[in-house]
């Protein structure tokens, strides 16, 4: 069959002038009938790489679909089309099987949509026997395998299909599947040498947030403020959730509706029938709605509970945005969320081996919650797709964490990795890197290698966050079929050999917690409202929209959060702060000092002292020629205090002439003391054991300038 022909069924009944990136070639493989593995995100067009196939070939194709909702939806599409279609489920009553039997007989349909059920029902193989059938396409193709994501018992035995029909061509299609999940759909289908086409999983249009579970409610009426009128969809965990949250958003005065497993098969109908005409804006959901539903104008998904797994939560988000306009995806995280699946898992009686998979994947998810890196990266790379910058568009990028280099960190673990020939697991590489005598170690050998003990200095909970963040930058792979140890990439090897540079997330120190608690995702700095906070990030939104950036671009709101705590003027402190680097320092560093020191005097000025900022002022008039004693008096303050801020001063790397105080003579003899008694004694003792010779402004220059002596 020549590929002109598909293209002008695509022309003819879809409209189309030209195939989307692969389409043509997986519709060419399967005209050639070759067994097919389709790898794309949700919206990226795979129902046309069979449903062109199935116009143009002689016979009817079978597709293997998951849901009524999602056969009813694919059917009115093609018959709107003109594409003869029909779907067999539960739905249906034995008069209308029949007559659609018959219609299969008869020649009059092009595509056959069933569940896997229903193809595996009593006698139903023998009846597609009767048929010239073209081709069998398997949707949602992440269920035929025992490591997918919605495992189910009828999709293992799709195997039948190539037993019964070994001529005739599958294609297999899905949206989510990690590499595992690909490989396994493979050989369970017993597919013929396949031709995989993978197309990228990203979805750069779709906006991602996380926020703390804390306060739900209230978060959600304020991001529908900002997306008034536009229609969205609410995931819950269960089905009381799911009314109790479309109850109060009625009552919140929203179009809403809800929808899950529990209703009869009309109201779920209904709900979705009102949602996909705009009827309502909003429909409250459990992950029973949304496969396949054809909405292209969702512009939003909020996930009200975490998804059990990462391939759930990529798969319900790609429900927005579909026509690729800018679209939102707010994720709702709590440690609740994740015991309760926890809970849900463990207590199952599933087989243990699926149970601990499951346990593993959430586990994953929990990560991605909690992760300070960019969110699309670590989408990506769990589905083996590697990104080469950071996305600029989730919540991480936007505001972004500070780093350091941590390649030597890196490089420490990727080497015990290598040591170990590849057969530790995370918690094992721990204790290999720790220097841990226990059994697993010592009956490995590990205590041999020589990157044993090499991250002593690192604490246990620090190398898992690190090695978190090596997961998901995709510097190493979890081998889920290989009891979880962990496996190097061709990244590990670009660390390890080629010099590559890796940066870490630098975290704050965590006090001993309960466990539980430990465990909660660290909620940012909430933004300190005070007024020199204000100025500095007014200042950047100016600076910004020069320079025609994001304002996180010039500095992050925690470096200005730090910047009004800590209030440093000059370049040593500026340096010092967290997010300012040498080139900021260059470009922005003199204007936020100056800010900062404009802040200080006028507040001053004002009669309000702020803690630890009076010695600035002391040097905003010293800048400004006075003396010490002027300054005194006109601050009303004691000149000795005075000669103390100038001291401070020194100390923090100020230009302060101290030298014109305390002569060479006088700071010999202080320091002949100081020599004696340490830094640390008290002044009054000093000036005893100077027997009153030298002034005590002069012993606090000299303690000065001998700490920074004793620092050279």
């Amino acid at each position: 069959m020549d590929i002109r022909a598909a293209r002008e069924a695509l022309k003819l009944y879809f409209g189309y002038d030209q195939f989307r990136p692969m389409q043509e070639q997986i519709i060419e493989s399967i005209l050639q009938r070759k067994d097919v593995v389709v790898l794309m995100p949700t919206g990226g067009g795979k129902s046309i790489c069979y449903q062109v196939p199935a116009v143009v070939l002689p016979g009817i194709c079978v597709v293997i679909s998951p849901l009524i909702a999602l056969m009813k939806d694919q059917v009115e599409a093609l018959h709107a089309n003109g594409i003869t279609a029909a779907y067999m489920n539960s739905s249906l009553t034995a008069d209308e099987q029949y007559a659609i039997e018959n219609k299969c007989l008869e020649g009059e349909l092009k595509l056959l949509y069933v569940s896997p059920e229903k193809l595996l029902s009593s006698g139903f193989l023998s009846f597609l026997k009767r048929l010239q059938v073209s081709l069998f396409a398997v949707d949602e193709a992440h269920c035929i395998s025992a490591w997918g994501h919605d495992f189910r018992p009828e999709y293992t035995q799709l195997k039948a299909l190539k037993h019964q029909f070994p001529q005739v061509p599958v294609v297999a299609l899905t949206a989510t599947a990690d590499k595992l999940t690909q490989k396994d759909i493979q050989g369970q289908l017993h597919l013929a040498n396949p031709k995989v086409f993978k197309s990228s999983f990203d979805r750069p249009n779709i906006n991602l947030t996380v926020k703390p579970g804390q306060n739900r409610f209230k978060h959600i009426e304020e991001f529908l403020a900002r997306h008034h009128g536009q229609p969205g969809i609410i995931y819950c965990l269960s089905r009381k959730a799911t009314e109790s949250l479309a109850q109060k958003l009625k009552a919140s005065g929203y179009k809403v509706t809800f929808y899950h497993a529990g209703m009869n098969p009309q109201l779920r109908s209904k709900a979705q029938e009102q949602f996909l005409r705009d009827d309502v804006q909003i429909v409250c959901a459990t992950v029973a709605f949304g496969m396949g539903i054809d909405k292209s104008n969702v512009r939003w998904v909020i996930h009200y509970n975490l998804p059990k797994n990462i391939e759930s939560y990529y798969q319900e988000i790609g429900r927005a945005g579909r026509d690729g306009a800018n679209s939102d995806a707010l994720l709702f995280y709590s440690f609740a969320d994740v015991m309760n699946m926890r809970n849900m898992l463990s207590e199952g009686e599933g087989n243990k081996n699926q149970t601990e998979l499951q346990l593993v994947k959430l586990e994953r998810m929990q990560q991605f919650a909690e992760a300070s890196a960019c969110r699309r990266r670590i989408l990506l790379q769990y589905f083996g797709e590697a990104m080469t910058k950071d996305c600029g568009n989730c919540d991480i990028c936007r505001n972004p964490p500070t780093t350091f280099d941590g390649t030597l960190i890196v490089q420490k673990a990727l080497s015990a990795i290598a040591r170990t020939q590849e057969q530790v697991t995370m918690g094992l590489l721990v204790d290999v890197l720790r220097g841990s005598r226990n059994s697993l170690v010592l009956q490995g050998g590990f205590d041999k290698i020589k990157t044993y003990g090499a991250g002593r200095d690192i604490g246990p909970l620090d190398w898992n966050r690190y090695l978190h963040q090596m997961l998901n930058a995709g510097l190493i792979e979890l081998a889920y079929d290989q009891n979880y140890t962990l496996k190097l990439t061709e990244q590990s090897r670009q660390v390890l050999f080629e010099n590559r540079q890796v940066q870490l997330v630098k975290f704050e120190e965590v006090k001993q917690q309960e466990a539980e608690e430990r465990f909660k995702p660290r909620p940012k700095k909430e933004l300190i409202k005070d007024a020199l906070f204000d100025r500095l990030r007014a200042l950047r939104k100016r600076i910004a929209d020069e320079a025609n950036v994001p304002p996180y671009v010039v500095f992050t709101d925690s470096t200005l959060l730090e910047m009004s705590a800590e209030r440093p003027t000059n370049k040593i402190s500026m340096l010092a702060i967290s997010g300012v680097g040498q080139l900021k320092y260059g470009h922005y560093g003199d204007a936020f000092i100056n800010e900062i020191i404009d802040f200080v005097t006028e507040e001053q000025a004002k009669g309000n002292k702020l803690k630890g900022a009076t010695h600035l002022v002391t040097f905003e008039l010293f800048q400004k020629g006075h003396t010490p004693d002027h300054i005194a008096k006109e601050r009303n303050l004691n000149p000795v205090t005075i000669y103390s801020h100038l001291a401070t001063l020194y100390e923090q790397g100020y230009d302060i002439p101290i030298e014109h105080y305390v002569n060479k003579a006088e700071y010999k003899a202080i320091g002949k003391m100081l020599d004696k008694y340490g830094t640390e004694a008290k002044l009054k003792d000093l000036f005893e054991h100077l027997e009153g010779k030298y002034e005590y402004y002069k012993i606090r220059l000299a303690v000065s300038m001998y700490k920074k002596e004793m620092s050279w």
